[in-house]
């Protein structure tokens, strides 16, 4: 009687040189068509975003054109693209019009809202996030409903009070209704912030003496820069570029920049033009800012977003 005995493995089937090879070219033919297809959705996806910036971007480009044309062709039909460019609408609006006045109504308005807006907002939104319960959900939502709330419904009001208490046309009142209407964002903005942070350190700063106002100005506010700097921004451009809430509430000594812009429309060609050039100046500063704090608009933004 004879064993037949076989080296282990040899049970397993064999492969070929030629079946690996082919296996190996497969999946290289697999990996090529996943880079081309990445490739085509990245390339689509650029031309898209591309089509959306130039359809952004072309009312500003075009109202600086218009702001630098000579005024024979400033508003031509069909429009002239070649020409000498001249400063003179811009010269004009410094000389001719209060124009002075109305930006530093609009940079007063929108520094006064923005710093009351988060004095406001950090106690309110850190109370919010480390109290729970039914009453700091209906708050919660009491503040969304009234930002959503028509802006007719919430400036008409204002008109009424401010006429009330004398203080119509002043930018004191405008600051105060834009308080007012942004509050609810800011407070919203920093909640979400300060959720991020965790409650332990709340517990050691109280451990260790704090109360909870000192917790708030030791230790929450310091790590709390990235969403300051984010609600301030926004509040910042939201109130320097309001128009309808600056309409109703202001008639000549606190006009701001939108209201100036919009008296001009429908005027004669020299003083579209100088709207043109108002535009372009009211719109300079947001690009300055929104550039220079692009970084900490998208690191705050990132981190408030996570927890809500």
């Amino acid at each position: 009687m004879s064993i037949d005995l076989k080296p282990a493995g040899d049970d397993a089937p064999s492969r070929s040189p030629l079946g690996a090879a082919s296996a190996v070219t497969g999946r290289r033919d697999q990996v090529g068509r996943n880079r081309s297809r990445r490739r085509t959705v990245a390339v689509i996806s650029a031309l898209v975003l591309a089509a959306t910036c130039i359809l952004m971007v072309f009312p500003f480009v075009w109202a600086l054109l218009s702001s630098l044309k000579p005024t024979d062709v400033a508003f031509s039909n069909p429009p002239v693209f070649s020409f000498a460019p001249t400063f003179q609408p811009y010269v004009d609006l410094w000389q001719t019009t209060n124009f002075y006045l109305y930006l530093t109504n609009t940079v007063i308005v929108a520094v006064i809202s923005t710093l009351v807006a988060l004095v406001i907002g950090l106690p309110c939104a850190y109370a919010l996030s480390r109290y729970g319960g039914v009453a700091s959900i209906v708050l919660l939502v009491l503040a969304l409903v009234f930002r959503a709330l028509p802006r007719f419904a919430v400036v008409l009001p204002m008109y009424e009070i401010s006429k009330s208490l004398g203080i119509y046309d002043t930018t004191y009142a405008l600051a105060a209704a834009l308080i007012a209407i942004n509050q609810p964002f800011t407070i919203w903005l920093l909640r979400n912030f300060f959720a991020e942070i965790p409650r332990e350190l709340d517990e050691a700063a109280m451990v260790d003496g704090c109360t909870r106002f000192g917790v708030l100005r030791r230790i929450m506010i310091p790590l709390m820069g990235p969403g300051i700097l984010t609600a301030g921004i926004f509040v910042f451009l939201f109130a320097f570029q309001e128009y309808l809430t600056a309409a109703v509430l202001t008639d000549v000594s606190a006009k701001t920049v939108p209201v100036f812009i919009a008296t001009q429309i429908g005027q004669n060609l020299p003083l579209l033009q100088q709207a043109s050039a108002a535009t372009v100046l009211l719109t300079l500063p947001v690009i300055g800012i929104a550039f220079i704090a692009q970084k900490y608009l998208v690191a705050g933004l990132a981190s408030g977003a996570v927890k809500g």
